[in-house]
């Protein structure tokens, strides 16, 4: 380890750095890590054993609390299946054609036969809740208005399905509840199911809970709708546990109940908004059982001594992968090539790939450093020049210095469009319909139909990337000026596409007005003949036509290709 620190400090004054050492930060030795790390499992796996001590005990009342909880939601659920085939009853019958006519009677007469044997009567009440028609009486004679408004106005405002609450129906002279649907057919609002509460009586005993339990299906007021037959509750009684029925607690409660501890659990109903209530006596609940501490205190030796061995081979590992890693790191330090090792601790192999893969970008990224350089001063010294031609032929076609300026200016900013292009996307090439839309982008008027764009995907290299550039703006600075563009009904098409191994590029303008011929040629021309036909060796042609004017290009496409720019230093040395 001394001869370690020795030779990293040699390394830090070589290289001139502070060494590692004057940082003021103690190192640990991997020993220390180990024993820490034995510890940090073994303390961990005693306190494990007194917890479990605590959750033997509690065993056994966790499976009778999830035992009631699935036997109470099963009976919920059982209620729910009932209450949503009232609802697909109800919503079959709204589809009903005599319904739909306004034929109550022929109506009448149909629900009575679709609910023959289900224990269930349809009501039918208009828009100011009086029933129109009950299943429960014959058809024809005279009823009231419904007995259970407030959920009437209820399912109405929801415009869904609602159950109501268990009420004393004044007709069934016993203890009911309803299913609302609210309808439009016929003059009737709502249609409602309408069954008494002790045919909910069997589903509350189609399960088994365990011994001891009880279970009561109440509704949103408490009052008990159905219960299991030894609570000794009936239907309309109130249940005097979870009286809260706005609080749904998913765990046990402790309440008390005719002067007993009683441990109650709830399930809710999203469908109805009824509970079941289960409860049991805690006595009989929570009684403890007993669990081996012998077997307990077994399994904790067994945990202590595997997590050592565990540790100690794991810091073995650890202590050799990791010096690996230093030298590697050294190495990179000192802008040596580092190369991929294995190391059988996976983190540590990928932190290896990662310090090789850094040595090799860290190289590249010198070679691209020099490369850089090279062609930032190439490239500077071609824009001057270009600069320096663009400032002597706009001085030659400027009146004044205003003028000038202004024109001046103009072509500057188009030649900082083509050198953005050329910055964003570097060595692969520009594409020139990329470039049309940012020349001609300032110079669109506002209806875009005047103004026609089509050609093929051709990418173009930096140098005819500018050349281009400037010709295009200096033909759309013309036609802004003298040509379509200035024309409130001109139009202007450019196309370009490849013919052979040339790109054939048209600009014409149109106008709604005779030509009027110019003699003449300023900077713009210079552009488009000199700089074009000799920079690019390309074949120029101008054309006056007696509605406007026409530039033709015909340039090898040898002159355009991205393949042509500069190759970096690395790439030749390859």
């Amino acid at each position: 380890m001394t001869d370690t620190r020795t030779q990293d400090d040699s390394f830090a004054k070589r290289d001139g750095l502070d060494s590692p050492r004057r940082i003021n930060r103690r190192a640990r030795p991997v020993a220390l890590y180990l024993v820490a790390l034995v510890l940090v499992i073994i303390i961990p796996a005693l306190v494990v054993t007194l917890v479990l001590i605590k959750r033997t005990n509690d065993a056994q009342e966790s499976v009778v609390q999830a035992l009631t909880a699935t036997t109470v939601q099963a009976m919920g659920q059982a209620v729910e299946r009932e209450i949503s085939g009232m609802i697909t009853t109800l919503r079959v019958l709204s589809s009903d054609q005599s319904l739909l006519r306004g034929d109550f009677e022929g109506f009448h007469e149909r629900a009575l036969l679709a609910l023959a044997g289900s224990g269930s009567y349809l009501l039918a009440v208009d828009a100011e809740m009086q029933q129109v028609l009950n299943t429960r009486l014959p058809y024809g004679e005279t009823l009231t208005r419904t007995a259970n408004e407030a959920t009437a106005h209820r399912a109405l405002e929801r415009r869904r399905a609602t159950v109501s609450d268990l009420f004393f129906g004044p007709i069934a002279q016993t203890w009911v509840f309803n299913v609302w649907l609210p309808v439009d057919a016929g003059g009737v609002s709502l249609l409602a199911l309408t069954q008494n509460a002790r045919d909910l009586v069997p589903v509350m005993q189609s399960r088994e809970l365990p011994q001891g339990w009880h279970a009561a299906l109440v509704d949103g007021s408490n009052g008990v709708i159905s219960a299991t037959p030894d609570t000794g509750l009936g239907i309309g009684d109130v249940l005097a546990l979870r009286r809260n029925a706005n609080t749904h607690q998913e765990s046990w409660v402790e309440e008390r109940l005719n002067g007993e501890t009683v441990v109650t659990s709830e399930w809710r109903s999203a469908l109805t908004g009824w509970r079941i209530v289960a409860w049991a006596s805690a006595a009989t609940v929570r009684q403890p059982l007993g669990e081996s501490l012998v077997q307990l205190a077994a399994w904790g030796a067994i945990i202590a001594i595997a997590a050592s061995a565990i540790a100690v081979v794991i810091a073995q590992k650890l202590g050799q992968s990791v010096s690996g890693l230093r030298r590697d790191a050294q190495r990179l330090g000192r802008g040596e090539v580092v190369y991929e090792r294995f190391y059988p601790v996976t983190e540590i192999d990928e932190v290896s790939g990662a310090l090789s893969l850094a040595s090799r970008q860290r190289q590249a990224a010198e070679r691209d450093v020099h490369f850089l350089m090279r062609e930032l001063a190439h490239r500077s010294k071609n824009q001057m020049a270009v600069i320096s031609a663009m400032a002597k032929q706009t001085a030659r076609g400027a009146t004044d210095i205003s003028d000038y300026v202004a024109a001046f200016e103009r072509r500057i900013m188009g030649l900082a469009r083509s050198t953005d292009l050329l910055l964003a996307h570097g060595r692969a090439g520009v594409s020139l319909s990329e470039l049309v839309d940012l020349q001609l982008a300032p110079f669109r008027p506002p209806d875009v139909a005047r103004v026609s764009i089509s050609g093929d995907d051709i990418r173009i290299n930096p140098q005819g990337a500018q050349i281009m550039g400037m010709a295009l703006h200096e033909m759309a600075v013309n036609a802004m000026r003298f040509g379509a563009l200035a024309d409130d009904d001109g139009e202007l098409v450019l196309n370009f596409k490849r013919q052979g191994s040339a790109l054939h590029l048209t600009w014409r303008e149109t106008l709604s007005r005779p030509l009027v011929a110019s003699e003449h040629k300023g900077f713009g021309t210079t552009v488009l003949r000199t700089m074009v036909g000799g920079a690019l060796g390309a074949t120029v042609e101008h054309i006056d036509h007696p509605n406007g004017v026409e530039w033709s290009f015909q340039i090898p496409l040898s002159a355009l290709d991205p393949s042509f720019s500069a190759a970096r230093p690395d790439e030749r040395e390859l």
